[in-house]
């Protein structure tokens, strides 16, 4: 009895201390609904949410994408930043999407609760466009990777890209492919992602409006991996080119596929195609295999060799493709935080909006009205010998960067 005396004794001080340190907490702590920009102002820590595929068959995509995040707030850290006059630091709360539209919308809405002050990501159209409208309500800044015109197409004041637009890629490819390789008949595949049919629908325009004829549209899906059916069909119609609007997992079996059953026309595609992980998936398959990719080479970016020294030291890995773009899209948005003086989003929207960012991939990274990237260059790449091989950057600042230091 004397011991159930005593334990009741003990929960009941146990207790009461609780309460007591709870309250203290709660008087010490903002007001509800306090914005992020204020908390910020009193010296906390600044978050950033970042949301990718980070498992499944594009984590490889959302992996490297993080590392650029990761380096630049490890860089922007290390510069000791003060904002509104406080010492600050910024912390990446990165989150798996998996790809998914429904997961995307999930973590929208938990980073608009935990109130972050900002977000770099979605990297997929399919993600980005659903979860925009979740952070424009929230009136948070997203610079995302997504590519396709829809993403900025919806007039929200708070979307931004971290690269070119499918109908800057689609329009140099298709144009690229008629006039350059003299293709007269195209085959167009996309696999019906907001990306693939988007970038595909671009490169059906630019190709029509150069004079080639798209003599057959056929689509699959982003988990397919056998082909058979489409490319028998395909080979019928004797394409000089086929065009393939989709990922990497798709692409490679896809190049694979075409060559064991005769079809000697080259695959044709874009950024998500040109990877490290195609190369190794297709095997020698892959030679032949031209794709796009926005703005210069690595070893000719502003500040490429740079980053690309910085960041195997850092990673113990290679650049693969989206980790420059992510490197600087987190470095513009840290940059209109500190030039607005402000970290809370509705201060520092308007900056990030008319910002010149002198970046890694890019010496004037800044934006058009919509939120597009204004430098609208693409590089054009081949596979020769199981390398990835540059054949021409064409458009925008960036080949006229190129051609300005080639000239002298």
């Amino acid at each position: 009895m004397q011991a159930n005396k005593l334990t009741t004794l003990s929960l009941a001080v146990a207790a009461a201390v609780a309460l007591s340190a709870c309250g203290k907490k709660e008087e010490g702590a903002p007001a509800a609904g306090a914005s992020a920009g204020a908390e910020a102002a009193a010296g906390s820590v600044i978050k950033i949410g970042f949301a990718a595929p980070l498992t499944g068959p594009q984590a490889h995509y959302g992996e490297e994408y993080k590392n650029g995040v990761t380096l630049a707030i490890e860089d922007a850290n290390a510069e000791k930043p003060t904002i509104g006059g406080k010492p600050v630091s910024f912390e990446l709360e990165a989150q798996d999407d998996q790809a998914d539209p429904k997961t995307a919308t999930q973590l929208a809405q938990k980073f608009v609760d935990e109130k972050v002050n900002g977000i770099i990501g979605h990297f997929n159209s399919g993600t980005s466009i659903p979860a925009s409208k979740i952070y424009s309500d929230a009136g948070i800044p997203m610079i995302a990777m997504a590519t396709s015109p829809a993403f900025t197409a919806q007039g929200f004041k708070n979307t931004f890209r971290s690269m070119t637009s499918d109908t800057q890629q689609g329009s140099v490819m298709g144009k690229f492919v008629v006039e350059k390789l003299g293709a007269k008949k195209v085959v167009i595949v996309d696999d019906r992602t907001a990306y693939g049919q988007g970038l595909a629908d671009e490169f059906e325009k630019a190709a029509k409006a150069a004079g080639g004829n798209v003599v057959k549209r056929e689509f699959t899906n982003d988990k397919a991996t056998d082909f058979a059916a489409i490319l028998t069909s395909i080979k019928a119609a004797a394409p000089d080119v086929v065009f393939y609007g989709g990922a990497d997992a798709q692409s490679a079996p896809m190049a694979k596929q075409m060559k064991r059953l005769g079809l000697t026309a080259p695959l044709i595609s874009g950024e998500m195609t040109k990877t490290p992980t195609f190369l190794q998936l297709a095997g020698k398959e892959a030679d032949g295999t031209i794709a796009s990719l926005a703005g210069l080479p690595l070893d000719q970016m502003p500040k490429g060799k740079d980053y690309e020294s910085r960041y195997k030291a850092r990673f113990k890995m290679d650049v693969a493709t989206y980790s420059p773009y992510g490197y600087d899209a987190t470095r513009a948005l840290i940059q209109a935080m500190k030039d607005a003086n402000s970290t809370d989003p509705k201060a520092y929207l308007p900056v990030l909006a008319k910002i010149t960012h002198s970046g890694v991939t890019s010496s004037s990274w800044t934006y058009d009205a919509k939120g597009d990237l204004k430098d609208g260059g693409i590089t054009v790449y081949k596979v020769v010998n199981g390398e990835w091989k540059v054949l021409e950057t064409v458009g925008g600042a960036a080949a006229a960067a190129k051609d300005a230091s080639a000239a002298k």
